[in-house]
């Protein structure tokens, strides 16, 4: 399922249950033109590490199962995308991060589709492919009771950090980090995630903040930002 860039304008947002997710309705809908991503700061900027539950301890995250994600989706149409367009391989060296990707869509309840596996990565095939006017959004994981996933050192990047995405047409789409945020699940800014830029964008978003031990998630969403 592919949505429209102009339907994240005006629909709202749910927040999933998953990796890491906490359940309940975004808290910033779409309405209008998104404000630019802030830049990263000392007091803005994701911790050095999640605050509560080592990689791979005995309260690490519980299974994602077949849906459900970490981050919210906006309601809306199917959005047509090339195929040649599809990204196939995310590289972000300051983060260690050079991983295959595979598409994720909308699950049955209409939230995020987040990796089966944790060493997964996805991109969100309801927006633009990176390269492509507008924000591209890339999901993964942060860790598991294995250890670390792929997306375990993305709160350390800063702003200039380098990301290539690599597409199906065997383009290079290179992109540098604006900044690095850190948001409650419930106060999850979607509008500045989905919302409108004039160039090409992507959203690096995984988990973060505190471990909930009672729900097996973390409590806040890592979201990195570049152009």
């Amino acid at each position: 399922m592919r949505l429209p860039r102009a339907a994240a304008l005006t629909a709202a947002a749910l927040l999933l249950t998953g990796c890491a997710a906490a359940g309940g309705t975004a808290s910033d809908g779409p309405s209008g033109p998104s404000p630019s991503p802030p830049a990263a700061t000392a007091s803005s900027a994701a911790p050095a590490s999640p605050d509560t539950t080592p990689a791979g301890g005995a309260s690490a995250p519980a299974d994602p199962g077949p849906g459900g994600g970490s981050v919210p989706v906006p309601a809306g149409g199917p959005r047509p995308v090339d195929p040649a367009a599809v990204p196939v391989r995310l590289q972000v060296p300051a983060a260690g991060i050079d991983v295959p990707l595979i598409d994720l869509g909308v699950a049955a309840d209409g939230t995020l589709q987040v990796p089966v596996d944790y060493q997964q990565v996805g991109w969100f095939d309801g927006g633009p492919p990176p390269g492509d006017v507008g924000p591209a959004v890339i999901a993964g994981h942060v860790d598991s009771r294995s250890g670390p996933a792929p997306f375990f050192r993305l709160r350390d990047l800063a702003p200039g950090d380098e990301v290539t995405v690599t597409r199906t047409d065997g383009r290079l789409v290179v992109l540098h980090v604006d900044g690095v945020e850190q948001y409650a699940k419930d106060a999850f800014p979607t509008a500045t995630v989905y919302g409108p830029v004039p160039g090409p964008a992507l959203r690096l978003v995984t988990c973060g903040g505190s471990f909930d031990r009672s729900s097996g998630h973390y409590r806040d969403n890592v979201v990195v930002y570049a152009s």
